[in-house]
């Protein structure tokens, strides 16, 4: 497992989440067995469409060719991208083929992909395969992401080989400072570098000296407080306190 490429992302939570990636192989023969369910349900519809040519007198007609012709490429299509749209959504970022496999499409942060997201796959899906981009960007690229994974937001991950690290454990006290700063502190000032700064502090805030958390979480807290433009911290008010709070905030304000 450890040729395997990983990647790593945090949700809302601040639950970091560690995916080890599908990999060209599984990819490849995901995508087989999906094409090959495809290519029978096409061939039952195309049985479907010839008896119903051969019942109907007036669909032989050959004014009628031109149109027939464009509905029956656009069947194709709709079956060809409704495919892996329904599954996908239905299935949790999982076709036929991928579940044979057990890989999954999620968000780049994540969380399950939704019908946006399949659609986008889809609809670039035949650029993918025609010009070979897809796998072309699948090798060359750390994330192994094809030109839809790109567009979409989206990667392939293996099912069943996600790790979670710690969560943080935020103090009681912090809840109401939390909300108290929603009001009246400009929580939306923050940046993702911002939270990811305070969420990297709060990882390591247990393994710190005394000394060092004495020092890191004051000089911190300034910073943070400077910026949401509460630069007066009381002294009664902690450093590291502060800083959960404003953690909590920017999460809460997050979600909503």
């Amino acid at each position: 497992m450890k040729f395997l490429n990983r990647v790593k992302s945090q949700t809302p939570e601040s639950v970091e989440l560690e995916f080890i990636l599908a990999g060209i192989g599984n990819r490849t023969l995901a995508i087989i067995i999906d094409y090959l369910i495809w290519s029978f349900t096409l061939f039952l519809l195309l049985i479907g469409w010839a008896l119903l040519y051969s019942q109907v007198p007036w669909l032989q007609s050959k004014t009628y060719s031109t149109w027939l012709s464009a509905i029956q490429l656009l069947i194709l299509f709709a079956v060809y991208i409704g495919y892996f749209i329904l599954f996908e959504t239905l299935w949790r970022g999982q076709t036929p083929g991928k579940r044979h496999v057990k890989i999954r499409v999620i968000r780049d942060d994540g969380r399950n992909v939704g019908i946006q997201q399949s659609i986008l796959r889809a609809l670039l899906r035949p650029i993918d395969d025609l010009f070979c981009l897809g796998i072309l960007f699948i090798i060359f690229t750390p994330q192994e992401k094809r030109l839809g994974d790109w567009v979409a937001g989206t990667i392939l991950i293996q099912e069943g080989q996600t790790v979670a690290t710690q969560k943080i454990s935020l103090s009681p006290a912090a809840t109401d400072l939390a909300n108290q700063l929603i009001e009246t502190g400009r929580i939306a000032a923050l940046t993702t570098d911002d939270f990811g700064t305070m969420r990297k502090y709060l990882y390591r805030y247990p393994a710190l000296d005394p000394a060092a958390k004495i020092q890191v979480s004051d000089r911190l807290a300034r910073q943070i407080l400077a910026k949401i433009e509460l630069a007066d911290r009381p002294p009664s008010l902690d450093a590291h306190l502060t800083i959960e709070a404003v953690f909590l905030a920017y999460q809460q304000q997050f979600r909503g």
